[in-house]
């Protein structure tokens, strides 16, 4: 059983909110995966996680990069966990075949794209009949984060 948490973006973008969490996630100290869409947005999010803050980045690594398995964070598109990452964080409506190797799955959803919603609504039942341990963040009117369920 994993621990799955759907963060619903409302006030802010994946530009904003994936660099909090993946800093929040690192402060674990466990390795992170984070997927992505497609090839250009891999490349996007990488440089995102370079220069999101001029005072700090976050040291990670990319497909295409060599020593993956050495990574703390690694963008990817695959579903391979090459860096034997324990948390996943999935952006952009992506979904992940075997979530249940992750102690922890971040589903990113962006509020105003309706099809992540439902889609993630559908994977939600999923994962709740496979037993996984669910939780619902929304972000309020000031962008911070409450449990909503």
């Amino acid at each position: 059983m994993s621990e799955i948490r759907f963060y619903h973006m409302e006030q802010s973008t994946i530009d904003k909110a994936l660099p909090a969490i993946t800093m929040k996630a690192v402060q674990s100290g466990k390795k992170i995966l984070i997927k992505a869409a497609d090839k250009k947005e891999v490349k996007r999010l990488s440089d995102l996680l370079w220069s999101f803050r001029g005072d700090t980045f976050l040291a990670h690594g990319m497909d295409g990069d060599k020593n993956a398995e050495q990574q703390p964070v690694f963008v990817t598109t695959k579903d391979d966990n090459v860096n034997e990452a324990k948390i996943l964080i999935l952006t952009g409506g992506c979904t992940h075949e075997d979530v249940a190797q992750f102690d922890l799955t971040c589903e990113m959803l962006d509020g105003r794209v309706e099809s992540q919603i439902a889609d993630a609504r559908a994977r939600w039942k999923v994962y709740k009949e496979a037993d996984h341990d669910l939780t619902y963040w929304q972000q309020d009117d000031n962008g911070a984060w409450g449990k909503r369920a």
